[in-house]
């Protein structure tokens, strides 16, 4: 019955029954349109905070490298072994410690126990530069040269006779084809991935360390390093004589990363003679609102030691959020506004057909 009469009524006032449901639909829309800004707004300041503030390195803490003593040579050198046979193919790594001086490993305990600190870990940062290549060794050859001599010469006592067409004897060929490859390496604490160099990359080819591999001779290599030597899960490579053996290969999530080779830490430490050494702490703060006073913390307690934040750039980002949060409640205050205003000509509306009589 109320069915058949709201047909009869709608039927009866179109024009009008039409502007009372296209106020109904924009105010439905202005809503749901207020609420969506809102919510994409919310989510975008969650995923923008959480990718700096989140699973992540909130501060280094490094130590800046000492001058050189007086005489001692920092310069590369290369040694390589004399042998006869000619061709031979000979190689060298030099593997240096880079990103500072070398810090102790105890200090990433006392680091970890600092207040606001939430996890620490240490890695450490290795440049090898090794040479690959071979000799080849010349040939002496004698030049011979005629005279106007009857090629012999006599002399007194004392003297002598010589040859006076033979010349000085030259080398001929030989040299040496030598190749370079300088590439970086990080050894990682294995027992924690979730901070240092390589938690910004992402497998993508292999598996990553376990627990278990502190001091194996495995490796994750970098994509593009990978590409480059044609490695792929299962090669093999050396390292001052060690050889490993690619487990993984890592994509960086950020074109930041400049890591080639991941090692444990353990090996790293070998290979770089830096024994219970480290060139940089990562550190997560417990509240990332407070990463300013955390390293005010670590600076105090631990002297010489040099914190890198990412404060200024969480400062940046807060800013550009803040102004789109505004611009989000702006343009809310005004959709609200305007919904108010659309339910308002509604109700009028209604009231003014209220007041029509039926036969109307």
């Amino acid at each position: 019955m109320f069915g058949i009469y709201l047909k009869r009524e709608l039927g009866r006032r179109k024009k009008a029954a039409l502007v009372i449901a296209m106020g109904l639909a924009l105010g439905i829309a202005l809503v749901i349109t207020v609420n969506s800004v809102s919510a994409g707004m919310n989510q975008a300041q969650d995923k923008v905070l959480k990718s700096l503030y989140g699973l992540g390195t909130d501060m280094t803490v490094t130590k800046a490298q000492s001058a050189p003593k007086a005489g001692s040579s920092q310069g590369p050198s290369f040694k390589f072994g004399a042998t006869s046979s000619s061709g031979s193919s000979q190689s060298s790594d030099r593997v240096n410690t880079q990103g500072g001086q070398a810090l102790a490993s105890s200090l990433v305990t006392k680091v970890a126990g600092q207040k606001g600190v939430a996890s620490a870990v240490g890695a450490l940062t290795l440049n090898v530069t090794k040479v690959d290549g071979s000799f080849t060794q010349g040939k002496a050859k004698s030049s011979t040269t005629s005279g106007s001599s009857s090629g012999s010469q006599q002399g007194g006592p004392g003297g002598g006779t010589g040859n006076s067409g033979s010349g000085q004897p030259q080398v001929q060929g030989g040299g040496a084809n030598f190749n370079v490859n300088s590439y970086s390496v990080a050894g990682i604490d294995v027992t924690d991935q979730a901070l240092g160099p390589l938690s910004t990359s992402k497998i993508t080819t292999g598996k990553t360390f376990t627990t278990a591999q502190t001091n194996a001779k495995v490796a994750v290599v970098s994509a593009s390093y990978a590409k480059s030597k044609k490695y792929k899960v299962g090669s093999t490579f050396s390292i001052s004589g060690t050889k490993f053996t690619v487990i993984g290969i890592a994509t960086p999530n950020s074109s930041e990363s400049t890591v080639d080779v991941y090692l444990p830490l353990k090996q790293a430490q070998t290979l770089g003679d830096s024994k219970d050494k480290v060139t940089t702490i990562y550190v997560k703060a417990t509240d990332s609102q407070q990463i300013s006073a955390v390293k005010s913390t670590i600076q105090k307690n631990i002297s010489g030691t040099t914190v890198t934040t990412s404060a200024d750039l969480a400062s940046t980002v807060s800013g550009s959020l803040s102004t789109a949060s505004n611009l989000a409640t702006s343009v809310g205050k005004w959709l609200s506004i305007a919904v108010l205003i659309a339910a308002f000509l509604v109700a009028a509306l209604l009231t003014s057909l209220r007041r029509v009589a039926p036969g109307a």
